[in-house]
């Protein structure tokens, strides 16, 4: 079994990169599919999920290649196949072919999405959009099958604010007849890179990253060149880690404008934290102020930075409450951060943090990707040693996790140990 090893309690020092966004790879690399000519997306993160997605590309008959961080994807040669298995099993964001394929073949069958169980995620918003565009949706032995004599503009309101649907509906209606109107749309910065990738293909796409969106629908795209931005949730993971345990790290190749709620959360709790440019200098400060979180959707302060966050919380002077109003089954780290002798109880919504308590390394398991994040935060934060379990999910979304932390000064270490040689570094 793969696991990471956690000797805590030093400061790390240094200078780290941010990869790009896997909230965007996710969706840019189905997107490819709308195109008549090869697309290359230059700055993809190192992760499990991108490396899946290229493996669905090459199923469907696309030409890819894929190096450093840059991936060409010629879709010329693709069809519709059916994909009611398989990859696209092991991944939440395969819901994103729905919406490509539907566009370019007007036809898909895609096997219920995967990826990390956080409760009901329904993709009820999604079928909505697929149906006002003229889409027949129909749910067939656990896969959607998909299927429109032609697709037509519309104006569809998202009954509840939705990244998945904004970007599914967007990529379906590129190459609808007419015009489409999207309201109540996500405003993520990663719905913006999305449609500047489809702007650069040809579509003709305004209002990205606001509530309402409009798509004239076209004929035909092309091939194209795009930078992937930087992701916004790795750079608030080592922002936090700074917080927690950082004597100075400079964090890189990050848009600070996207973390505003997150540092704004952080100078309110007496961290020291400077921004510039495309860099955020953080380091830790041993009198920590409790404070309240509430996650919303952008720009409100971002789900997936909720779980590090709490393991942050267990330092503070005080008490501090975390609520999650997006996702109703995010605290299933709590338990595995108590084993560590953090205290903390949960009610409904909300987890409770009593603040400051000595973090000690256990052995603890990783149940989705962000729990992941917030365990490796506590193993670096506690004294001894912390075994972290199930780091699948944390390959999913952290390129590189172990190489950037030992980079920073940290003692991380991959995969097997004996019982023997885990007692000895236990005990000195």
């Amino acid at each position: 079994m793969e696991k990471l090893m956690i000797a805590g309690g030093s400061p790390l020092k240094g200078t780290v990169r941010i990869s790009g966004a896997k909230n965007s790879a996710v969706a840019l690399i189905p997107a490819t599919i709308l195109a008549e000519s090869p697309v290359t997306i230059e700055g993809l993160p190192d992760i499990s999920d991108v490396h899946i997605l290229k493996g669905i590309m090459e199923e469907l008959g696309g030409s890819v290649s894929f190096s450093d961080s840059d991936m060409t994807i010629d879709p010329t040669s693709m069809i519709s196949m059916p994909m009611p298995n398989g990859k696209v099993k092991k991944l939440r964001a395969s819901y994103y072919l729905m919406g490509a394929m539907l566009g370019r073949f007007k036809k898909a069958v895609i096997g219920l999405p995967g990826g990390c169980h956080l409760g009901p995620r329904p993709i009820d918003q999604h079928i909505k959009g697929f149906e006002a565009l003229g889409a027949q949706v129909t749910n067939e032995q656990g896969a959607i099958y998909l299927r429109a004599d032609e697709l037509r503009g519309a104006r569809i309101y998202l009954d509840v604010v939705s990244v998945g649907a904004t970007i599914n509906i967007m990529l379906a209606a590129v190459r609808a007849k007419g015009r489409t109107i999207i309201e109540n749309a996500a405003k993520e910065p990663e719905i913006i890179d999305v449609a500047t990738l489809l702007t650069n293909m040809g579509a003709k796409i305004k209002g990205a990253g606001t509530d309402v969106i409009r798509i004239d629908g076209v004929d035909r795209l092309d091939g194209c060149r795009h930078t992937i931005i930087p992701d916004r949730i790795e750079a608030g993971t080592y922002i936090i880690i700074g917080a927690a345990v950082g004597d100075g790290i400079l964090i890189d190749n990050v848009i600070p404008q996207h973390l505003e709620s997150l540092i704004a959360k952080l100078r309110e709790m007496g961290v020291h934290i400077e921004s510039s440019g495309d860099q955020v200098f953080v380091s830790s400060n041993p009198d920590l102020k409790p404070v309240d979180i509430k996650t919303l959707v952008y720009p409100g302060f971002p789900t997936d930075l909720q779980q590090p966050f709490t393991s942050l919380l267990t330092k503070t002077n005080g008490t501090s409450m975390v609520t999650d109003t997006i996702y109703s089954a995010r605290f299933k780290h709590i338990d595995e951060l108590r084993r560590m002798n953090a205290t903390i109880k949960v009610e409904g919504r909300s987890a409770i943090i009593n603040g400051p308590v000595h973090l000690q390394g256990a052995r603890v398991k990783a149940s989705d990707l962000r729990a992941g994040a917030a365990l490796v935060i506590a193993g670096l934060m506690a004294d001894g040693i912390t075994e972290v379990t199930g780091i699948e999910h944390i390959d999913r979304g952290y390129g590189q996790l172990v190489e950037k932390l030992k980079g920073l000064g940290a003692s991380i270490w991959r995969e097997g140990m004996t019982q023997e040689e885990y007692e000895q570094i236990k005990n000195g």
